[in-house]
């Protein structure tokens, strides 16, 4: 048994300090990014957003939304060939969906099939609870043989040292995030899990040393989060919570005391297992939760308010692009960020 003394932080413990800026306006920032990855030798444009790929989130009227602000999307892993269907009507739709897989045979053979009937997506996202089974890394590198021309991203872990292992092992993007989700209580039950924006910085520095990529995969709670993720040397954000009740995510919409709401669960939840696998199985239990959230109707009010925020972060350091605002980023520990008195946003 060992215990590390570094503190290590989540997004509430910072805020950006701002900078002198010739900026004059928000307008002025661009938020496009342009990466080519490490194994694929693929290159990609857009805004680096990506919806998670949980139920009400990870659907196809998300990924539409999505695609014509140039945002991705990673599928959950129970889509048909009739709903990847219709994503083929969308233009360019291809550069902007994520296929998912776990690594059990059923999950890896429907992707199989999938890729094999519509071969043009390019992105196959690998996504497990716990990355660090010698077994992640192994199946990782047999999707890599079998597909050397798509763009894998694979996850989740939270250190420096399983970055690396999943590089090597042919993920062109980790995936980092280990119990910051809204819905996920994996730290709860486990008590296993990494502050966020800590992770985000350490993952970053490994995975760009090998040429490779990372997406900062949860714990964001507003625009000023998703800023901080991309602060912190995130390549790509996935949001779940932000993205979630809204029409396009579909859901049984629940009218109480004239208000609509919609169920949000985390994939590990007791609810997510009982739709997908016919119940919990009896060695494990669940690290989710059901909540529900206002329904939002519209994502592209959300969408925008989003990524009206990251180029507000982006004039207040001084950050003409995306790109730069992780050179422009010096972080300061707080102890309050807000002022809740007249209740929460």
């Amino acid at each position: 048994m060992r215990i590390e003394e570094e503190i290590k932080l989540d997004y509430s413990d910072v805020l950006f300090r701002p900078k002198r800026s010739t900026l004059k306006s928000r307008r002025e920032v661009n938020l496009k990014r342009k990466y080519k990855f490490k194994h694929s030798k693929l290159s990609w444009e857009g805004i680096p957003i990506i919806a998670s790929n949980m139920d009400g989130v990870g659907e196809v009227g998300i990924a539409k939304k999505l695609a014509s602000f140039n945002m991705m999307a990673a599928l959950t892993k129970q889509h048909d060939n009739k709903e990847i269907n219709s994503l083929q009507k969308t233009k360019l739709i291809h550069n902007f969906v994520a296929l998912s897989c776990g690594t059990s045979k059923d999950s890896y053979t429907r992707l199989n099939k999938l890729l094999k009937k519509y071969p043009k997506f390019k992105f196959i996202c690998i996504d497990v609870a716990n990355g660090y089974s010698e077994n992640f890394s192994h199946f990782v590198s047999e999707v890599r043989k079998k597909y050397p021309t798509k763009t894998i991203i694979a996850g989740n872990v939270v250190t420096a040292d399983m970055t690396q292992e999943l590089v090597l092992s042919g993920a062109d993007i980790v995936k980092v995030g280990i119990g910051p989700g809204s819905v996920c209580t994996t730290r709860i039950q486990t008590g296993v899990g990494y502050p966020q924006l800590s992770a985000v910085l350490e993952c970053a520095d490994a995975a760009h040393g090998l040429g490779a990529h990372i997406i900062a995969d949860g714990g964001c709670t507003s625009p000023g989060d998703v800023a901080k993720g991309f602060g912190a040397g995130a390549d790509f954000v996935m949001l779940g919570g932000m993205l979630a009740g809204h029409k396009e995510g579909g859901g049984k919409i629940i009218k109480e005391d004239e208000e609509s709401y919609i169920e949000f669960y985390g994939s590990s939840s007791e609810e997510a297992n009982e739709k997908h696998y016919g119940g919990l199985a009896n060695y494990r239990s669940s690290e989710g939760k059901k909540v529900r959230i206002k329904y939002r109707s519209s994502l592209e009010k959300t969408v925008k308010d989003i990524l009206g925020g990251i180029r507000s972060s982006c004039t207040y350091v001084g950050a003409p692009t995306l790109k730069q605002l992780s050179k422009c980023t010096t972080f300061v520990r707080v102890n309050n960020q807000y002022n809740d008195i007249f209740g929460k946003v």
